[in-house]
């Protein structure tokens, strides 16, 4: 290469000459002033792609979320008038006193002029208790009781049976005809139904669904009130009222997949893209109608296309722009490197000796220093290469000297049976193969590695790091367990030690030995968890608990002498539980059998503590529950929830069902408490007296009396 490079051909002098001389860049530097522009191109090309895509993806979010929120509000608007609709019938029905009931002149009267709550409704019925329609009022006149519609008479006479407000579906056939009835019972003080009335409104009246409802009307969007079964109900069309979804565009399938979703017809709604579509739907729980809002994407997106092409010409401009003053600046910046192209054939030209001197000199200086295993490149790369091949020549011998000492320490290192790291600065220089097989890296991959990057986080948040340079601080060296990352992204306990390699001068390095601590952790670890925890169920066991409930009583004790302001906003609760007729389950099935429907309670305590306090077996079939920080009415219901669990589970084994019931003791843990093993014995009496009561119930005990 040397050769060709300062004799003639394409490469030579002459070519460089005659295309302008080294003063125009290399081929390497033209390369380079390619690279940035066709990244300057790309990058906005991407970035003015991002941009539309983000822009397109917000508007869709946005009228995603503007379109659900109007169907809620419309949905909570038809709700609120439902209500209203019932408490203005609730004051007509309070105006109804058993004396007016009794007098159809006096009750004529009232409905007529006495009570202003009537005119609200198109129609009123009052019925007595034998069904006997009394006042037929309909659009502000007296109707014969024959004339009252079948299906209301239906829901009267549902009312006197259930004695409760109901709300109807929709009676009649045609737009003009439709009405919705709501029915409230007229009770005695003691709760015995004397009557009941009615008041009837127009599904297209202002106190339902004026048709006011669906504007502003949108060629892109339509808002649509049907019933769940379907029917419409209010329309931009006013042709399609009582019409079927079915024949609605995008909003069946829609429908269709909510009803999927929501199978109990209790859902609150939720938004749709389907296609073109955005279909947004809430229900209205009480009359069991469904609001929903059906738009046309492509076309609300319309305007936004526009600013997305304006974008598009506005970032090519600027992109090329760009690469115009890049690559300018990129021209001045490449300058000093082309003098440097230009010095350095200066130098090789006046140190290489000349033709007829080669064969006398020995091999040339490429055959010296090797520099045919480097990487090759016409232009800069192979004049740079051939200068700095004779500047690093005696750098390479003595690196080939330490390299001997490296390779000859590491054999020593691969054949130790101990882990051995030194460290500079924290970093990894020289690593046994000992502590590779412990990490699961190379000795190259450990090799250059932060000392610091190798500690894996500790569970509790402790500053690993800190506590190392602390005890290097403190003693000059380290003697302790530190968690390290292993390659697999597993943490491995080791147990470490450091010392300086000369004592006093951290800058000469560390030396570690490391060795697995995985076994002697686990075992404390484990005879930990036997000590505090039952190993049937994997829960606390009796000795753990009353520790921990000693410690919380403790803790209220002093925090009695604080401000009230600082108390929370339950005194705690504990739960003592007895599980009824487990023996016959023992007797019958097993102890495989029974120790399995232990775990499974354990399983269920487990689950309903987890989140705000602990459970405990106490022995046998016994178990307790500690709720910090609740209320009586909270761990009641937390009580009867477990107990109707256990009653509502029947296990089968061996092809036989057993019923099981649980007896709850409760004790509140009021201030004033103070000893743990008092408040458990309180509780256990609690769950005898639910035992002796008949069992599977909760009877609430008073710590006190055994405090």
């Amino acid at each position: 290469m040397t050769h060709r490079a300062h004799e003639g051909g394409p490469w030579g002098p002459e070519a460089d000459e005659t295309s302008g001389g080294g003063w125009l860049p290399g081929p390497l530097v033209r390369k380079l002033l390619l690279v940035p522009v066709l990244a300057i191109a790309l990058s906005g090309a991407l970035a003015a792609w991002w941009v539309s895509h983000a822009m397109g993806r917000e508007a869709m979010d946005r009228l995603v979320s503007q379109q659900n929120d109007e169907v809620e509000l419309v949905a909570r608007l038809l709700a609120s008038k439902i209500e209203q609709s019932q408490k203005v019938l609730s004051t007509v029905a309070e105006g109804i006193t058993p004396e007016i009931l009794d007098s159809p002149a006096w009750l004529e009267w009232l409905l007529q002029q006495g009570l202003p709550a009537v005119r609200f409704f198109d129609a009123i019925q009052v019925a007595r208790k034998d069904g006997t329609l009394s006042v037929n009022l309909r659009y502000g006149r007296l109707a014969k009781a024959s004339e009252l519609d079948p299906v209301e008479r239906e829901f009267l006479v549902r009312t006197l049976l259930d004695g409760k407000p109901q709300v109807s579906g929709v009676i009649g056939t045609s737009d003009a005809d439709a009405r919705v009835m709501f029915t409230m019972p007229l009770l005695r003080g003691e709760g015995r139904v004397i009557g009941a009335v009615s008041g009837v409104l127009r599904l297209q009246s202002q106190g339902l669904l004026p048709h006011s409802l669906a504007l502003p009307a949108r060629s892109e969007s339509r808002l649509v009130v049907f019933t769940r079964d379907g029917v419409i109900l209010s329309h931009p069309s006013l042709e399609r009222v009582l019409g079927q979804i079915s024949e609605e565009p995008g909003l069946a399938e829609a429908y269709a997949r909510w009803l999927d979703v929501n199978q109990s017809h209790s859902g609150g709604g939720g938004t749709q893209v389907l296609g073109e579509r955005v279909i947004s739907l809430a229900s209205v729980p009480m009359p069991r109608w469904m609001v929903a809002r059906v738009s046309d994407a492509h076309a609300m997106l319309e305007p936004l296309q526009g600013a997305q092409h304006r974008a598009w010409g506005l970032v090519a401009g600027v992109t090329a722009m760009v690469c115009a003053l890049t690559l300018a600046a990129m021209l001045w910046l490449a300058r000093p490197l082309t003098l440097l192209r230009l010095r350095a054939r200066s130098v090789l030209e006046q140190d290489e000796p000349k033709p007829w001197l080669r064969a006398q000199t020995g091999p040339s200086p490429t055959q010296v220093t090797g520099v045919e295993s480097w990487p090759r490149a016409r232009g800069e790369v192979d004049d740079v290469v051939q200068l700095l091949s004779r500047l690093l020549e005696g750098r390479h011998r003595l690196q080939r000297g330490t390299e001997t000492l490296l390779r000859q320490l590491q054999s020593v290192l691969d054949h130790v049976p101990l882990g051995i790291a030194v460290t500079r600065a924290e970093q990894v220089e020289v690593v046994s193969q000992q502590v590779c097989r412990l990490l699961g890296y190379s000795p190259q991959e450990l090799q250059g590695r932060s000392l610091v990057a190798l500690l894996a986080p500790h569970e509790q948040g402790v500053d690993m790091a800190q506590q190392v340079h602390d005890a290097f601080a403190a003693h000059g060296g380290f003697d302790g367990e530190l968690p390290l990352l292993c390659k697999d992204g597993g943490a491995l306990w080791v147990r470490v030690r450091g010392h300086l390699v000369q004592p006093g001068e951290p800058a000469r390095g560390v030396v570690w030995t490391l060795e697995d601590g995985t076994a002697e952790r686990e075992a404390r670890a484990q005879q930990a968890w036997e000590r505090t925890h039952d190993s049937l169920t994997q829960l606390l066991n009796h000795t753990e608990m009353e520790h921990r409930l000693q410690v919380l009583l403790a803790e209220r004790a002093e925090r009695e002498w604080q401000p009230k302001g600082d108390a929370q906003e339950g005194s705690g609760v504990l739960l003592f539980l007895d599980l009824d007729h487990f023996t016959v389950v023992d007797d019958l099935a097993g102890r495989a059998m029974a120790n399995d429907v232990l775990r499974r309670l354990a399983s269920l305590l487990e689950a309903e503590a987890r989140s705000s306090g602990w459970a405990a077996r106490m022995g046998g079939d016994e178990f307790a529950v500690l709720l910090p920080g609740s209320s009586v009415e909270r761990g009641r219901m937390v009580a009867e929830r477990l107990r109707v669990a256990v009653q509502a589970w029947e296990p089968a084994y061996q092809g036989r069902s057993y019923g099981l019931g649980l007896s709850i003791g409760l004790v509140s843990l009021v201030p004033g408490l103070r000893d743990a093993a008092a408040v458990l014995h309180a509780a256990d009496l609690a769950c005898y007296e639910a035992q002796r009561a008949g069992g599977n119930r909760v009877h609430v005990g008073d710590a006190h009396s055994m405090a």
